[in-house]
């Protein structure tokens, strides 16, 4: 599984802090789209799909999530808890997003505009793709 966390860098002083993220440095592609996921219910899972062609970097502006990654063959669950945390998922796995914290926003990166056929919608279909 070629999932990466990243510690992004964070300059902090008596004003606060910020963080930064660098095409090249830290995210590993040129990025296209960017959309945000914010407003989750409680309970409520986004993701669960697979994406044929695009990578996407994931980060929390606000709040944290849980993100599961799966290759077909293993599952692993990282947590997202602060705006210096990043996910990079290559294309190719399955990924499901959970347990959001109240107040909590996503941000996603993606490589590529929205295209409907870059999806695997159904776990099943992903999995016979193996």
């Amino acid at each position: 599984m070629e999932v990466t966390k990243i510690i992004l860098p964070e300059v902090r002083d008596s004003r606060g802090a910020l963080m930064f993220a660098e095409q090249g440095s830290h995210i590993p592609f040129s990025v296209k789209r960017i959309f945000a996921i914010y407003d989750v219910p409680s309970g409520t899972q986004r993701g669960g799909h697979a994406h044929r062609v695009q990578e996407q970097f994931l980060m929390m502006l606000a709040g944290a999530c849980k993100v599961v990654i799966d290759d077909g063959t293993s599952r692993v669950e990282e947590s997202l808890v602060r705006p210096s945390e990043a996910i990079y998922v290559p294309a190719g796995l399955w990924l499901e997003l959970r347990d959001f914290s109240a107040g909590a926003i996503c941000v996603v990166l993606s490589s590529g505009p929205y295209d409907e056929d870059d999806y695997v919608r159904d776990y099943h279909e992903y999995l016979a793709g193996r």
